[in-house]
This record gives C-alpha cells, structure tokens and sequence, in this order.
C-alpha cells in the first residue's frame, strides 16, 4: 500500500464543507471510448514508471486529442521495456519525437524535450485491447529548428 504525504496541506479545516458536501448531487458520468481512427494529439505527459503487473520498466505516455474530432479527450501509450521487440518500438516511438539517443539509459535526462510534441497516431482495438500507434510528427510551422523535424510535415498556418 503507497502512503501519500500531505504535510503542507494538513492545517487546512475541511469540515467547514462537510454539509455542503454531504448533500451535493453527484452527476453520472460515464465517457463513451475514444474510437479507433487517426487523431492529432499533443503529448501532454511523459513518465517512467513500472507496469504495475510485471514490473517492467515502462515509459507511459498522456496524449490530448488535438483533431479532427474528440478534442480534449486523453489516450496513453506505454512502451513496456521487457523484449527486444519492446525495445525496438520504444526506439521507433522516440525517433518519431525527434528525440535520438545514443544509450536508452540516457532516457531520463530528455524526458522533457518530449513534452508538447504534436504527433499524429492510429488508435487500434483488438478484443479489449487499445493500441496507439506513433504516425508521425507534425511540425508546425514556427517549430523549424525543432530536432527531428522534416519539411514534409511542415503545416503552414
């Protein structure tokens, strides 16, 4: 079990709400998935962190649907590192970005120049399974400089 430390939050005095919260109506919600289709995204958050069944090391990507349809809704990819296959499309995902390492142990200390890269992807069902597929790159137009970038992708504004 994970402990959460809240130390800097723990003079605050919630009970002042407790009524307002007992009687608050909760809304029913629940999203309908994202369909398969091709969506322009941002990568909103990289992380390395674990797969939480076989431990492996696993590099977990947030994307927010950009176009052409379910703007603002989230999708993930997670290149779990446990084959060299696994590995391979990790390489693949990263050159995609732009991002061109020399060793993956180098990983950590470029996470951030993974941040807000647009990328078109494939989302792909298969039984319960949702695979997200790196397409591309898409380079706006003030982007030029950016590492990676191709003048094929250029998108004028």
């Amino acid at each position: 079990m994970e402990h959460y430390e809240n130390q800097s939050n723990s003079n605050l005095d919630l009970a002042q709400f407790d009524d307002a919260f007992e009687t608050a109506e909760v809304e029913e919600r629940e999203f309908e998935a994202v369909p398969d289709g091709k969506y322009q995204v941002n990568v909103d958050r990289v992380e390395l962190t674990r797969a939480q069944t076989s431990g492996n090391p696993m590099l977990k990507w947030t994307l927010r649907i950009l176009a052409p349809t379910h703007k603002g809704r989230l999708l993930w990819r997670n290149n779990v590192m446990a084959s060299n296959e696994n590995i391979k499309w990790l390489k693949q995902d990263l050159y995609t970005c732009g991002l061109q390492l020399q060793k993956l142990s180098d990983l950590p200390g470029h996470l951030e120049q993974l941040l807000n890269i647009k990328l078109e992807v494939t989302k792909r069902t298969r039984g319960e399974n949702e695979n997200i597929y790196f397409n591309r790159r898409i380079v706006m137009a003030d982007d030029t400089g950016a590492p990676g970038a191709a003048m094929d992708d250029m998108i004028p504004f």
